[in-house]
């Protein structure tokens, strides 16, 4: 038996175990996300992936040593570039959301880094809003910037302003699918068809909600960017990142990715991310924080549904209490971007709400109040987690900087874990 699995690895063949995988037409996607099977059959038919704790794979002979450092098979060679436990966990994404790729980074941050490194160089630039979490937009206008990548901030709900920002230099336009902490949501297809009319990519952070319940591609979304830190951790395990890649672009547009488009047409992207941006950087997610967060993904439509409907029945209980000036939450229906929220995304757009209080003073007050819900930064954990945005993740940022990107002194930002709805509500309650 294990002369048979050797001999599918190196031949790059899947093994069929005595089971059969059912077939993936005739169940749901959710059971498909279960039943994933592996690349090469484990030699004791374990149903969990075994964690790959190697850094360094073994070849039978010098040539098959040579084909895989060059990429001409897809042997395992470094856990740096490929891990077989980290290769499941991107598969499995994969097959899901009927990707051509998908590539596992080590943080969120990690993934969107990596991803404008692939597609920017010197003179080019990135249209965005300033409405951004905190580290993206330093991203963009700190660090890209002082090696001649310039971002361009505008209002994306505003296509004319979008399409006076877009140039001859442009390398994509980036977005929040839902801004962190504002809550802002912008026409995902009226975005998508200026990227086509000027031939770049609509790239798009994703995380708010996951990809179970939002089809990325099907808004005309290009690159999609996950902190999967987040729902797939789910108990925030580990930190992690995905990039995927829908095959949906013709990157013969882009200048920097000229020479990748004339070797693998539309993999130009994934193969220069592959190939020299990621191995060269080596941010590469771990093998054991794969295996957390593939377990989280057998459970992430579940949770996320709880999560979701928790949100929105809060919000909508935060809006009559005394003591709270107004609620942010894109499934009330009175909020402005109500109506493109509910076609993009459905009644019950994440698991983040904020809502502003009188006062700064009044917002450390009532955080320090509470007795149920986490002080504590990160999103969609489990657990809920409250934080003051303009003190902590914005707190290095001048207060001329947080006017621009609309951080207000009064906001408080709540990620609602899985406690019951009355549970998070009572603690509101006591804590005003």
């Amino acid at each position: 038996m294990y002369d048979t699995f050797a001999l599918a690895k190196k031949q790059n063949k899947t093994v069929t175990m005595n089971r059969q995988t059912p077939h993936r037409k005739n169940i749901s996607k959710e059971s498909g996300l279960l039943h994933t099977p592996y690349t090469v059959a484990d030699a004791h038919n374990a149903l969990t992936m075994p964690v790959y704790n190697s850094v360094a794979f073994e070849f039978d002979t010098a040539e098959a040593m040579a084909e895989a450092f060059c990429g001409r098979t897809n042997d395992h060679y470094y856990s740096r570039i490929t891990n077989p436990t980290v290769q499941y966990l991107e598969e499995r994404v994969r097959s899901f959301t009927d990707a051509m790729s998908v590539t596992a980074l080590n943080s969120g941050m990690a993934a969107i880094t990596n991803t404008f490194l692939t597609i920017a160089s010197q003179g080019s630039n990135i249209v965005t809003s300033p409405h951004l979490f905190g580290n993206t937009y330093s991203l963009l206008k700190n660090t890209l910037s002082a090696f001649g990548v310039e971002a361009r901030f505008c209002d994306l709900t505003d296509v004319d302003q979008v399409r006076s920002a877009i140039d001859g230099n442009t390398s994509a336009l980036f977005l929040e699918i839902i801004t962190n902490p504002q809550m802002e949501v912008a026409g995902l297809k009226a975005l998508s068809d200026i990227c086509k009319e000027a031939a770049i990519p609509l790239i798009a952070d994703t995380t708010i909600i996951p990809f179970t319940h939002f089809a990325a591609k099907d808004f005309g979304v290009n690159i999609e960017i996950i902190s999967s830190t987040k729902y797939i951790s789910g108990g925030a395990t580990g930190l992690g990142g995905l990039i995927i890649d829908h095959g949906i672009f013709d990157w013969s547009a882009s200048s920097v990715l000229q020479n990748w488009y004339r070797q693998t047409r539309n993999h130009a992207f994934t193969t220069r991310l592959r190939k020299e941006i990621h191995r060269n950087i080596g941010a590469y997610m771990t093998p054991q924080v794969a295996a957390m967060q593939t377990l989280g993904l057998e459970t992430l439509h579940v949770r996320y549904e709880r999560q979701a409907t928790t949100t929105l029945e809060l919000a909508r209980r935060l809006q009559n209490l005394e003591g709270i000036i107004s609620v942010n939450y894109p499934g009330l229906e009175n909020n402005p971007y109500h109506t493109i929220s509910n076609d993009q995304f459905g009644k019950t757009p994440g698991a983040m709400l904020t809502f502003d209080l009188i006062s700064r003073e009044a917002c450390f007050t009532f955080l320090n109040r509470l007795k149920l819900i986490r002080r504590a930064t990160n999103l969609f954990d489990n657990k809920s987690l409250i934080i003051h945005p303009a003190s902590t993740i914005y707190g290095s940022f001048t207060e001329e900087q947080r006017e621009n990107m609309h951080i207000k002194q009064q906001t408080i930002r709540l990620s609602v874990g899985l406690e019951p709805t009355d549970d998070l509500f009572n603690d509101i309650m006591q804590a005003l």
